[in-house]
């Protein structure tokens, strides 16, 4: 195991849970410690994918820890300098304009806002339907800010979703190594899954 504290924060991409929670199983198993992290929504909301209680279960029994998922839980990661890595998989469109716009609203953007302030890195792992419209501006100032790092990621179906992207969540554990070396895992932008 690897003698470093990794947060994993869960945002509300319903559609990808069942891959992040494989990833952050693999985390688990390379990681002393991980902190289980929700937004407020993907704590609450039930949706076709599955009630938020048994993500919640699952995720708890992973990480042997509660999630943190308020703002008042998420701000001593600042202060108290508690994580080497936060890890956002899924992180939404929502969640990288706000992480964009500097917007601390959710714990999920606290614990991003905290942990930057020690200079440690952040890796995002996007899943988002407007990455290639809306949101793409705010991917690339991401991009272009220090401590920012990405899963590489991809059009999920470019055909019927031509502005959607996701991280390969396969590629989650070795962008986490590259990340906390201070290097973006490439290639960025894979052609296809």
């Amino acid at each position: 195991m690897i003698e470093k504290s990794v947060g994993y924060a869960f945002c509300g991409s319903y559609c990808t849970f069942d891959k992040a929670i494989e990833s952050l199983e693999k985390i688990c198993g390379i990681y002393k410690s991980v902190t289980p992290i929700m937004s407020e929504n993907a704590y609450k909301t039930d949706s076709r994918f599955g009630p938020a209680q048994g993500f919640i279960d699952k995720i708890e029994a992973l990480c042997g820890k509660k999630i943190v998922s308020t703002i008042p839980e998420s701000e001593p990661f600042g202060p108290k300098a508690l994580l080497d890595l936060l890890i956002i998989a899924p992180c939404t469109g929502n969640t990288i304009a706000k992480l964009a716009g500097g917007i601390t609203d959710t714990s999920v953007t606290m614990a991003a806002k905290a942990h930057l302030r020690n200079g440690r890195p952040v890796l995002i792992a996007v899943s988002t339907n407007d990455g290639l419209s809306g949101n793409a501006s705010n991917v690339g100032l991401l991009l272009n800010r220090k401590n920012y790092f990405f899963v590489p990621f991809y059009q999920d179906d470019p055909v019927k979703k031509p502005t959607s992207i996701t991280a390969d969540f396969d590629l989650l554990p070795a962008a986490a190594e590259a990340a906390l070396q201070g290097v973006q895992l490439q290639p960025m932008l894979l052609s296809s899954r």
